[in-house]
């Protein structure tokens, strides 16, 4: 006997929650209060627009990004370095541990329609070189300047939270939607 397809469109089709956005938030994981206080906006600001804030889950701009979202009644998604729910820091709602250490970055990145970048170590530049890589938007937050390829896309750097969120929330539409018909594209490569 013949498997049964399953129902609904495939999953390639498939578009996510319709208008809900997901907007990966990244960012070093040591604190820094004036760093730390942009990115909570970011989230606070993310959160009030409906959009889910995605992020490794742990300290830092992953934190306060996390804390503004939870302020504002958002939900946040910590996609987790190792294999203990218990590391995510208190405001993600979401915890997914993963066991892949620093690999996580490309989850964090694929899970996003588009990613905010506030500050920059090592692990963010990966992020943001991962999202530029797969056609995800980057928009930064005194983050790396990093230069577009001929051809490729740039990093759009934003003076302060209001602008950067949304710039990212416009890219992210436009990625999800880019004939502008209500019609939700899904990301490349689904």
């Amino acid at each position: 006997m013949a498997a049964r397809p399953p129902s609904g469109p495939p999953a390639a089709q498939w578009p996510g929650p319709p208008g809900r956005l997901f907007i990966g938030v990244v960012g070093p994981g040591q604190p820094d209060a004036v760093r730390d206080a942009r990115a909570e906006t970011v989230g606070r600001l993310l959160a009030e627009a409906g959009a889910v804030v995605v992020c490794g889950g742990l300290g830092g701009v992953m934190a306060a990004a996390c804390r503004g979202a939870s302020s504002a009644g958002g939900t946040t998604v910590g996609l987790l370095p190792g294999d203990d729910r218990r590391s995510a820091n208190p405001w993600v709602t979401v915890p997914l541990p993963t066991g892949l250490g620093e690999l996580r970055n490309g989850l964090v990145v694929r899970a996003a329609d588009a990613l905010v970048a506030v500050g920059g170590g090592y692990g963010t530049l990966s992020e943001m070189a991962l999202a530029l890589k797969t056609g995800c938007p980057v928009v930064g937050l005194d983050a790396w300047p990093v230069p577009a390829p001929i051809g490729g896309p740039a990093v759009v750097s934003c003076p302060d939270p209001a602008i950067a969120v949304s710039r990212v929330l416009a890219l992210a539409r436009n990625r999800r939607d880019p004939a502008g018909d209500g019609r939700h594209a899904p990301p490349e490569g689904v």
